[in-house]
């Protein structure tokens, strides 16, 4: 079997890609071990798909190289992607600022993508493995559970190690090592902290319950929700920061992000100098939450007025309250990880047509490359980008 373009992995960027190389006039084969084809994009945002963010730029991603996202985010913007699924009928809701998820279901997007590809007259072959992947000459050879497959060009699009019960595998990183090409070192990003000791106690009894804060770590912050879990925390703002986060390092969390605990405690104490610390706390806070934060530090009174507390007992509270500060023991790991962090080094990529420069007929795309978005949509939009920028080139 000979094709033009053979895409490895049936995820988001490798749908992309195929569907545009085979628009581009090319003979395509898209193959993935997996019998469903975007089994990630199935289950992500719930099961509906945060598949874009207006606010897209390249500080969203985190890279080695932070200038190589630049061109094919440039090219294949968010109103691209709207446009396309607007095309096939797909409603979408904005459920943050510039957060766009499907209005029923993550199923809407995958059938946008094969139809795109049955429209370009992609092959589909899923079920299949690959078990050599060598260069002939100008061309690519591969034997797979189909036969042996010639291909004047392989893309690589087979993402990185988050969620294996998904099938994610280090395939990618193999091809790439097997190539003399740099793999980064690969770590969980997105991903829930886990806590040990008495701080995981008290965060399982609060399990389920959210609070707005602000986190901050390695010079990053992020103001997003943060939930309890009855191993440690999770939300928006643990998984944002979980990406900058490394082992050892504490978090500062904030739980008033917009007001200067220190300021509104002197003044509740001199506005309603009878009313309790626990009534103040329990106005702020989820009852749940408020009641433990008295519960955790014994020298709350709980009989006293805010009048009886001294500037020092206020501004111990206030630290709390705006500085406090955890150190994770660890992560949930690659179990719930959403992205992976590192990967495939840029420095041997074309940032316009994903090829190895030394090596045209070989690309990488998608998650496998060490470039990973923000939470918010971000990875989706890089998926496309990549997908769309490879398989215009190939």
């Amino acid at each position: 079997m000979v094709y033009d373009v053979v895409v490895i992995g049936a995820g988001a960027a490798g749908l992309m890609c195929a569907a545009q190389a085979g628009y581009a006039g090319r003979r395509v084969l898209l193959v993935d071990h997996a019998n469903k084809a975007g089994k990630k994009i199935l289950m992500s945002g719930g099961g509906r798909c945060n598949f874009t963010n207006l606010a897209t730029t390249p500080q969203n991603f985190y890279s080695e190289n932070p200038y190589f996202c630049i061109s094919a985010l440039k090219r294949y913007r968010p109103e691209h992607f709207v446009s396309l699924i607007e095309r096939h009928g797909v409603d979408y809701v904005e459920k943050a600022p510039g957060q766009l998820f499907c209005a029923s279901s993550a199923k809407d997007i995958v059938n946008v993508l094969l139809t795109e590809c049955e429209w370009a007259g992609v092959e589909v072959s899923l079920s299949t493995s690959i078990s050599r992947l060598e260069r002939m000459g100008d061309s690519m050879r591969l034997a797979t559970s189909l036969g042996s497959i010639d291909a004047g060009t392989v893309v690589i699009a087979t993402g990185g190690l988050s969620i294996p019960t998904m099938g994610a595998t280090g395939f990618g990183y193999d091809i790439a090592r097997q190539f003399g090409l740099d793999v980064l070192p690969t770590r969980p990003g997105l991903v829930p902290f886990t806590l040990s000791d008495s701080w995981k106690e008290r965060t399982a009894a609060l399990s389920g319950v959210s609070v707005p804060c602000e986190v901050s770590c390695n010079g990053k912050r992020y103001i997003e929700p943060m939930l309890f879990t009855h191993r440690g925390l999770s939300g928006p703002s643990m998984l944002q920061i979980s990406s900058v986060w490394q082992p050892g390092d504490a978090i500062t969390i904030n739980l008033l992000p917009t007001e200067d605990a220190a300021d509104v405690l002197r003044y509740a104490r001199h506005a309603t100098p009878k009313r309790l610390l626990s009534t103040w706390l329990g106005e702020r806070f989820p009852k749940r939450f408020a009641q433990a934060l008295l519960e955790w530090y014994p020298d709350a009174n709980l009989t006293s007025p805010m009048a009886e507390y001294s500037n020092d007992a206020l501004d111990h509270w206030a630290q709390r309250l705006n500085q406090w500060q955890l150190k994770p023991s660890g992560t949930e790991g690659w179990r719930t990880a959403e992205v992976t962090m590192g990967g495939v080094s840029t420095e041997a990529i074309s940032s316009k047509t994903f090829a190895v420069k030394d090596l045209p007929q070989l690309r990488f795309i998608g998650e496998v490359l060490d470039v990973t978005g923000e939470l918010g949509g971000y990875n989706f939009q890089w998926a496309w980008a990549s997908g769309v920028a490879c398989g215009q080139a190939c």
